[in-house]
């Protein structure tokens, strides 16, 4: 009897958030000198590991990731660090995170487990102890746009296709071939 009132107040213990006097965030500050992360890198951990929770479809808000796109069009990549701000001192992090989950996602679910992964990811590779992720829902995204951006996409390459691949002058006529 004493043992299932033990698993059931186990089973009901929330649990607490890491401590780490004497652990890895010591390791950061010694009294042989001091080890110091930038701001960028926690944000790339954190940008990471909170995409690679399924359910999360994109990071940003709207105009950040309006940007992200335009940027993607002429080759550039996207930045893993969209969407992600950081403060970090000498031995904690604060993360606060912007989603777009995707239609049909549970977002509590979602925000815990992106919530545990970017903790888990930041604690393990820098150290620092996470005292806090917060995390701001934009967006949700439909499968519809899915559909909606390939059959633009198509049309486009139809039309292009159409023109013989040639671009058209500011003034509007055909670009002389020499």
């Amino acid at each position: 009897m004493s043992n299932r009132s033990t698993e059931a107040s186990q089973a009901a213990t929330v649990p607490k958030a890491r401590t780490y006097e004497g652990g890895p965030a010591s390791a950061l500050v010694t009294d042989k000198g001091t080890t110091t992360i930038a701001d960028g890198v926690v944000a790339k951990i954190a940008g990471l590991a909170a995409r690679e929770v399924s359910g999360v479809y994109a990071m940003g808000g709207g105009t950040a990731r309006a940007l992200g796109s335009m940027r993607g069009m002429v080759g550039v990549e996207e930045s893993v660090s969209q969407g992600v701000s950081v403060e970090v001192g000498e031995r904690q992090a604060a993360i606060d995170l912007d989603l777009v989950a995707e239609y049909g996602t549970a977002i509590p679910e979602l925000s815990g487990a992106v919530r545990k992964n970017v903790i888990n990811g930041v604690e393990r590779m820098c150290g620092l102890e996470v005292t806090e992720v917060n995390i701001r829902i934009d967006d949700v995204h439909l499968p519809e746009q899915d559909r909606e951006r390939e059959s633009g996409m198509t049309r486009e390459r139809e039309s292009g296709m159409a023109r013989g691949g040639q671009q058209r002058t500011d003034t509007g006529q055909e670009p002389r071939v020499q």
